[in-house]
């Protein structure tokens, strides 16, 4: 006789503790599956992804209009192929009616989707990016302060808007490029903190993590490619251009809610600063010591030759890219992936 398929018996799947897996809280992370993955990739380029160059920047406006893809990129249920291909059939049609922001802003996705590859493809040519700096002579800044990476990791720097990253990162999985480049600049510069050590709580912390773009991304927001220019945010200024009003910082801070604005930024300014701990170092003065460091490196003359090195093996080549990348130097040097 036939056996049916319906007839077999199923055995229940595994959850994590059944893996012998830690406990992964979560809750606000996205849905899984390839359903869910065309329905973001179609209201992205039908509706929401209209905004998409100037809302990209923000964690709170980036949450809704950034296409939301990338978990679905890294795991495979959207292909980059797949995406590319609905991006250009959309930049038609948002042609056809004259929408030009729309337009840009597809135009934007696409160039991000071409450096999605070419980070992946940079791993590819140097599989120990995850482990040790891609220019040698950055190997002796990085120090390591148990305290300060726990701090940095569960949102208690100081910082507000720092903090308010890290803690909405942990609670949603996910985060605007920029802010992670911010929080990956914030614990390399100002806490001096070993990238392979921050970097390891991102990726656990990402449910987009993707090698390629990761290890190249933390070490680009570093400072150890010793090719791009170091870009140290300053986590106040950050919060007041990205969150003027204060409300991601209240969402994700209810100690710091009751702080009229100006002082929501900078709590340390208030009398009474509630539960939520002073900052861990001077900001500016941190600063002030990376970009020292940084800077003696550079003057070393031993530092230009891996350098050049570094360019001409991982740099960006023009021949091939359409015209949709033509601000492509521009956005290497940024790092610049807001999918």
């Amino acid at each position: 006789a036939r056996i049916r398929m319906a007839d077999v018996p199923g055995d229940p799947l595994p959850d994590a503790a059944a893996l012998g897996l830690a406990p992964d809280p979560c809750p606000g992370r996205q849905a899984g599956g390839r359903r869910e993955g065309l329905k973001l990739l179609k209201s992205f380029l039908d509706a929401r992804g209209r905004p998409y160059r100037a809302a990209m920047s923000a964690p709170a406006s980036g949450a809704d209009h950034c296409s939301r893809l990338s978990p679905h990129l890294t795991l495979g249920t959207i292909s980059v192929r797949e995406a590319y291909q609905a991006a250009l059939a959309a930049r038609t049609r948002k042609q056809a009616t004259g929408d030009s922001m729309f337009v840009r802003s597809i135009d934007s996705f696409i160039s991000r989707l071409h450096w999605h590859c070419h980070f992946i493809q940079k791993l590819e040519d140097a599989p120990w990016l995850e482990a040790r700096c891609l220019h040698p002579a950055y190997e002796r800044l990085p120090t390591h302060d148990a305290a300060r990476l726990a701090a940095w990791a569960e949102g208690r720097t100081g910082w507000p808007f720092v903090d308010a990253c890290m803690r909405s990162l942990a609670a949603t999985g996910w985060l605007n490029f920029r802010m992670r480049a911010m929080v990956m600049a914030v614990a390399s510069y100002h806490l001096r903190l070993d990238w392979r050590q921050s970097g390891a709580v991102l990726a656990r912390l990402f449910t987009d993590y993707e090698p390629g773009i990761h290890w190249a991304q933390v070490q680009m927001q570093s400072g150890t490619t010793g090719t791009n220019i170091p870009r140290i945010y300053n986590p106040v200024k950050q919060g007041l251009d990205q969150d003027p009003d204060g409300q991601f910082i209240r969402r994700w801070l209810p100690e710091l809610a009751h702080l009229p604005t100006p002082l929501v930024h900078e709590p340390w300014l208030a009398d009474a600063r509630a539960s939520y701990p002073a900052p861990l170092v001077n900001h500016e003065q941190a600063a002030r010591d990376a970009r020292a460091a940084i800077t003696a490196i550079r003057r070393d003359p031993a530092h230009a030759a891996p350098a050049r090195a570094i360019v001409a093996k991982h740099g960006s080549r023009r021949a091939g890219l359409p015209d949709t990348t033509r601000r492509r130097k521009s956005l290497a040097m940024q790092g610049q992936l807001d999918l």
